[in-house]
């Protein structure tokens, strides 16, 4: 895909293979994320959409290719360099990945303990702060394990803004909450991202997830190992000539078409 001089492109994803004991999950994957926008990695089970984030967020390097960030490459970074590439974005993970022994003032307070030099109450109020922003401003003192999983998402949310990133990663956003908790962090993605200005990666397979948020997708595809599809959703969905991506689309089995 060819850059837009229009607008600031903030992720760089350049002919990009992943990778696994000998096993290539994704090859010559290249696509580019503006600053801004929310964008959806959409695909069947299997696809290798959380390898891609995987991969984007610096856990893993890539067998071949590169990720840039802002215009470096998040795996060949040094130390350092890589610390302060890493403070760019937050992440929030499928399990939504609390710490059942904190409370969720703790865990939205433990990144800013963790990279800054702030004091105990500067913390404290930045993460009530960021608590308050996510709707959960009454939770501050309560454990995961006492929040619906819709409310560990949004406290996981919290806790991935608690550094200002320009960036934020999230894994299966909707995944196994019902329709109007999936609505309401839908609503809020939206908030944060045309308020706060912050870029959204979004991995998921939920359409109206997909319709409510999403800028741009690209489709992974299992077998072919790259992606099948690109651009907005409405166009993939009306427009597409992929018999996959229209099944997607459809959520039709492929013995339908």
């Amino acid at each position: 895909m060819a850059a837009n001089p229009q607008r600031e492109v903030i992720i760089r994803v350049e002919d990009f293979t992943a990778a696994y004991n000998g096993q290539t999950v994704l090859e010559h994957v290249s696509f580019e994320v503006y600053a801004g926008e929310v964008f959806a990695i959409l695909g069947g089970s299997g696809c290798g959409k959380s390898t891609l984030l995987k991969h984007m967020i610096g856990l893993y390097r890539p067998a071949a290719g590169r990720i840039l960030i802002d215009g470096d490459d998040i795996a060949a970074a040094p130390a350092e360099k890589r610390l302060a590439m890493l403070r760019k974005f937050g992440v929030m993970y499928q399990s939504g990945a609390l710490f059942g022994s904190m409370t969720l003032l703790e865990n939205v307070s433990l990144p800013l303990e963790e990279f800054t030099d702030l004091p105990p109450e500067a913390i404290r109020l930045i993460a009530l702060m960021k608590l308050q922003r996510v709707g959960l401003s009454g939770a501050a003192d309560r454990m995961p394990s006492e929040l619906s999983g819709g409310m560990q998402k949004r406290a996981a949310i919290a806790r991935a803004m608690a550094l200002d990133p320009q960036l934020l990663f999230l894994d299966e956003l909707s995944a196994g909450l019902d329709p109007i908790t999936s609505a309401g962090l839908d609503h809020l993605v939206l908030n944060v991202a045309r308020s706060l200005k912050i870029t959204f990666v979004v991995v998921t397979h939920e359409l109206p997830s997909i319709f409510a948020i999403a800028d741009r997708v690209i489709m992974l595809d299992k077998q072919e190992k790259r992606i099948i599809a690109m651009g907005s959703p409405q166009e993939l969905s009306d427009h597409c000539g992929d018999p996959r991506v229209h099944q997607f689309f459809a959520r039709e089995a492929p013995g339908e078409i």
